[in-house]
């Protein structure tokens, strides 16, 4: 059967998307009465409109159980289709709505953690002064080398560290085709405890610290192989002697002693900018720093709220240099 062909019998049935929402009230236990109560329609109307959807399947969908009506084993198989099709139906007004007014769309984005406390925050919040009624769903994702993009493929937009291929150079099983633009560049930073014997110089260079025993995120963190390739460049392979989930972890076990670490530079007003048991050191190695880029779908064009949004990162992180804070 052809696509054409497809598509012409699809059409033949005539389904009755009112019907189909009978339907799926009746599957999940509610009355003919009730239906009749929350549409406007009768109960007979009902009633024969169920009886023309299984005429159209060509076989009973319902049996009465009492007052109610129980799936049949057919009914059971087609309920979720029947769900699909409405909730692809209320995708597609809703994307259209969107199209119309971009300012009730809902924007998807996945971050990595140790920019949720500054970055995000502060694109969303500033987007929202303009844009009040756009919503958001933000989720957390890991700067894991190997991990796909976008959550997966669910979220609209990524803020993070990790550098995908772009466009049609996304060639592995399963990767998800995406653009990836730099949008900025933070700098890294060396966290001593507060007592170690170089926490009151301002800068320093790896090599000073070449003995010291390190903590670091897991071995398939983007931010692990670039602190790893800092020390290799600086003539050492790190020690690693504890490994951590996320950076808080690195962070507390800094505080407690137990080694140094290469991080991102603190934020002003974040906790760790402020004066406590861990010292931050200026990293003066060539490439201290790491990327930070903004991906979004290279297979579908973005509905109008989340466009809005990304261009609004682009504007107000573009390219420009992301300033630490001193400690």
């Amino acid at each position: 059967m052809t696509v054409f062909e497809r598509i012409y019998d699809i059409k033949s049935y005539n389904v009755d998307t009112d019907v189909l929402r009978w339907f799926k009230l009746v599957a999940e236990g509610a009355t003919v009465t009730e239906v009749s109560d929350l549409e406007p329609v009768t109960q007979s109307g009902v009633s024969r409109g169920l009886a023309r959807l299984e005429a159209q399947v060509g076989t009973a969908l319902l049996q009465r159980s009492g007052r109610t009506l129980r799936l049949t084993r057919a009914g059971e198989v087609f309920k979720p289709y029947a769900d699909e099709m409405l909730h692809q139906l209320a995708d597609g007004m809703t994307a259209v709505a969107q199209f119309v007014s971009p300012e009730t769309g809902t924007v998807a984005v996945a971050f990595q953690q140790s920019l949720g406390s500054w970055l995000v925050p502060d694109l969303v919040r500033s987007f929202r002064e303009n844009h009040p009624g756009v919503g958001f769903h933000l989720t957390q994702v890991h700067d894991e080398l190997h991990g796909l993009p976008l959550n997966e493929g669910t979220a609209d937009l990524e803020v993070g560290t990790r550098r995908f291929r772009t466009g049609q150079e996304a060639t592995r099983p399963g990767d998800l085709a995406v653009w990836t633009r730099q949008i900025g560049v933070e700098p890294l930073r060396l966290a001593l405890p507060r007592d170690h014997r170089l926490a009151t110089r301002r800068e320093v260079r790896l090599a000073e610290v070449a003995t010291e025993p390190f903590i670091g995120l897991r071995p398939t963190s983007a931010l692990r192989k670039l602190g790893d390739d800092l020390c290799k460049q600086a003539g050492f392979r790190p020690a690693v002697v504890f490994e951590g989930d996320d950076l808080a972890n690195v962070r507390g076990l800094v505080a407690a002693g137990l080694g140094a670490a290469i991080v991102p530079a603190p934020r002003a007003g974040s906790p760790e900018a402020a004066r406590g048991p861990v010292a931050y050191l200026e990293i003066t190695d060539s490439g201290a720093q790491r990327a930070i880029y903004l991906t979004w779908p290279a297979g579908r064009p973005l509905l109008p709220a989340p466009e809005l949004f990304r261009k609004h990162v682009i504007r107000t992180v573009g390219g420009g240099r992301i300033r630490p804070v001193s400690d």
